[in-house]
């Protein structure tokens, strides 16, 4: 059992090990025994399993505060992991609200019945844990060769922020995205449903012996890791700018993602009422990253005064968003 204490990513093998393990046995919890029937999420249940979700997150805070505490987690940049942890886990919460509305468009667009949307969300997730690490371990690499990076990073999160607050953004169009023609040249693709089924074997029309097919299901979900990952290209560098330790990098950012699956259906039915969010969100980013410049300069930024500011500026953005947009009413629910 020696393999456990092996240092891996700067931290030892079981601590890794252990929060896959909290991973996999969400997504078997939730696939299996809370939504084992495919049926429709309304925004109490979807409200209800973000509370479940959240509380997990902050208890795993909770351990890494324990574990910082008594010296057995040490942070490979020696930064605070409470501070940059929970920093970390809102920022990437927030930045998955415009995740959301994409999400909501692909259902819409490959006309993915209600009943089915959790568990292609669900079942998402093991894309995002796989293209999330390839990232952070690319980004953690690039940060240790080079420290200079960090300056890209900072000036790239700078100019996002400032790009969002004067540009206004242009219609999301899925049938332009390349994966959708990609999937369908490479792979035989069905035109309907088969239930809740990714894949299918049926005679093939031309030849007519049995074949492999996909179903739209399975280029949705292929659909939305894409969206997922050019999501990314925002919150990774973010959180690499609060801290380069890739175990909290890495956690903070699945946690949140984790949760997002399970808040999708009360966000998609709320987010026209935070309209206003993403100009909260785009002052965060030109935050961190004149953050970035100052640490890389000065010396390391209070992380509990910037977990202090971003919590303030997001506060604000949502209370101002839910008091403008008080007046307005519920949009459709999304695709049948």
């Amino acid at each position: 059992m020696d393999f456990l204490f092996y240092e891996f990513v700067s931290k030892p093998a079981w601590l890794w090990l252990m929060f896959l393990s909290i991973v996999i046995a969400l997504m078997v919890f939730d696939l299996g025994i809370l939504n084992k029937k495919d049926h429709e999420i309304g925004v109490a249940e979807s409200l209800r399993l973000s509370l479940f979700y959240i509380s997990i997150a902050v208890a795993f805070g909770g351990y890494i505060w324990w574990a910082w505490s008594n010296g057995t987690l040490v942070t490979s940049d020696g930064t605070n992991p409470v501070a940059s942890y929970f920093q970390g886990y809102i920022i990437e919460k927030v930045l998955s609200i415009d995740n959301v509305f994409v999400i909501s468009l692909i259902f819409g667009y490959f006309a993915i019945p209600r009943k089915y949307q959790y568990r292609a969300l669900v079942w998402g997730i093991v894309g995002v844990i796989i293209l999330r690490g390839i990232m952070i371990a690319i980004g953690a690499e690039l940060v240790a060769a080079y420290d200079w990076v960090t300056l890209v990073f900072a000036a790239f999160l700078a100019f996002t922020g400032i790009k969002m607050l004067v540009v206004k953004e242009g219609e999301t169009d899925i049938s332009k995205n390349p994966m959708v023609g990609l999937v369908s040249k490479v792979m035989n693709v069905t035109k309907e449903f088969r239930g809740n089924s990714f894949f299918v074997r049926e005679p093939h029309p031309v030849t007519g012996r049995m074949a492999l097919f996909a179903t739209p299901l399975f280029v949705a979900l292929v659909v939305i890791n894409f969206a997922d990952l050019i999501f990314a290209v925002d919150s990774v560098p973010a959180i690499f700018l609060i801290t380069t330790d890739t175990f909290i990098v890495y956690t903070a950012n699945i946690m949140a993602i984790l949760g997002l699956r399970a808040l999708y259906f009360a966000l998609a039915a709320l987010v026209h009422r935070f309209h206003y969010l993403k100009y909260a969100l785009a002052v965060v980013l030109v935050f961190i990253g004149l953050k970035g410049f100052y640490s890389y300069f000065f010396g390391k930024f209070d992380p509990y005064l910037s977990l202090a500011i971003t919590l303030g500026i997001i506060a604000a953005g949502i209370f101002y968003s839910l008091w403008k947009t008080r007046d307005e009413t519920v949009p459709p629910a999304p695709a049948e």
